[in-house]
């Protein structure tokens, strides 16, 4: 998965709106809501393999372990592509940039569709994880073009609707869908729309120049300020817990008795709301209550994740995976709050360090569940990914706390 940093009141790197000629409002409010679809689209298909695990490991005769392994590629090709997209097209138009990308993404959904084999899907996986990394290190020089400096905030709001509704409705419909589809056709679903919103960005965007290239250097200079490492190593392990188990989902509501596909649906579906509003109510308390946040938030999240594998019933389990995904989706508002708060110098950079985390996580996270859940058993995944959460976020929550002590800006 991947996120942004919200309130960017100035960002380092990105040419100001002015220096181009605007565009009018309500263009650029249809291309935002366009960047918002495509968010949803790429993130929907971005985990639709975990949700059809258990189908695309019966067709294509592999373990679920193994079928899992679609999660770590596209991870690993984000985590290549997020910050190396600037110096692979340093002087093209962004918004042919992300129509290509979105294009990209297309092809891989449709690749993913036709594949014979394990090595074909995964190799087709490489390309959507590289739209993905690609989309989100471009999106915040985009919108800055979009809107004007103070806007920039608001437009970012916008397109990372398209998250939000990814993880409430994106994931579960296409879990109900393939209750009544071949889960390759699924993929060809998702292919389509890809395609359409590749043509709705290269109407609707505007001409985005490339900014300057800083170089891969800006980021492990960040990193070497005091406390930032060990915070985001934190963080990692946090995401880690999270994605260890999230990728395998399925398998693991699986050991719930006489669960079907369409109860799958409603406790996936249960997480995404619990994510929307758990964003939504730490993003209302995080400004004076963040260090409180960074401790509870992945204590909940590792309980949770405990608790599906301790008592697999449908009641407990739909409360503990609409508190996962509250923990889960507050997670995101206090890593980005903290981040902001200790490079307020440095956004893009801090926000391109948390993304890269996350997509460290993933790949960490779908291979090292893939060999657990296949040696041991979703039940050891669960409890390992638990313990992990809880981990990550102790921590953090020292690590972020050191950093105050040494001058930073509160948290």
């Amino acid at each position: 998965m991947t996120t942004q940093t919200s309130p960017v009141p100035t960002v380092r790197g990105i040419a100001s709106p002015a220096s181009t000629r605007p565009i009018g409002r309500a263009r650029g409010l249809a291309a935002l809501v366009a960047m918002a679809v495509t968010s949803f689209i790429l993130i929907t298909a971005e985990f639709l393999p975990g949700g059809l695990l258990t189908l695309i490991a019966s067709d294509l005769g592999v373990t679920p372990g193994q079928a899992g392994q679609a999660v770590t590629v596209t991870a690993l090709a984000g985590l290549l592509i997020a910050p190396t997209i600037t110096l692979i097209v340093p002087g093209l138009d962004r918004r042919v940039v992300m129509t290509a990308l979105a294009a990209l993404a297309a092809v891989s959904d449709l690749a993913v569709a036709l594949a014979p084999n394990l090595l074909t899907l995964l190799l087709s996986r490489l390309l959507i994880g590289a739209a993905i990394g690609g989309f989100w290190s471009l999106s915040l020089a985009v919108v800055a073009r979009i809107t004007t400096p103070s806007g920039v905030a608001r437009g970012m709001m916008i397109v990372n609707v398209g998250n939000t509704l990814a993880s409430v409705i994106g994931v579960p419909l296409g879990i109900w869908a393939s209750g009544t589809l071949p889960w390759r056709d699924v993929f060809v679903i998702a292919a389509g729309l890809s395609l359409a919103v590749a043509v709705a960005l290269l109407f609707l965007l505007p001409a985005t120049p490339a900014g300057q290239r800083a170089g891969l250097g800006i980021f492990l200079r960040m990193a070497r300020r005091p406390g930032i490492t060990p915070a985001l190593i934190g963080h990692v392990l946090v995401v880690l817990g999270h994605m260890g188990a999230y990728a395998f989902i399925r398998v693991g509501l699986e050991r719930i008795p006489d669960l079907d596909a369409a109860g799958v649906g409603v406790l996936l579906t249960a997480f995404g709301l619990g994510g929307f509003l758990g964003n939504l109510l730490c993003g209302l308390v995080a400004a004076r209550s963040l260090r409180l946040l960074s401790a509870v938030v992945p204590v909940v999240m590792g309980l949770m994740i405990g608790a599906l594998a301790l008592f697999p019933s449908f009641g407990l389990a739909f409360v503990a995976t609409t508190l996962w995904g509250a923990s889960f989706g507050g997670w995101l508002v206090v890593v980005n709050v903290w981040i902001a708060r200790v490079m307020p110098d440095e956004l893009e950079t801090g926000g391109s360090l948390v993304v890269i985390g996350f997509q460290l996580a993933i790949v960490i996270g779908a291979a090292a569940g893939g060999w657990i859940v296949d040696q041991s058993g979703a039940f050891t995944l669960f409890l390992a990914a638990a313990i992990v959460a809880i981990v990550g976020g102790v921590v953090f929550a020292v690590s972020a706390r050191s950093r105050h002590s040494e001058g930073a800006t509160p948290v």
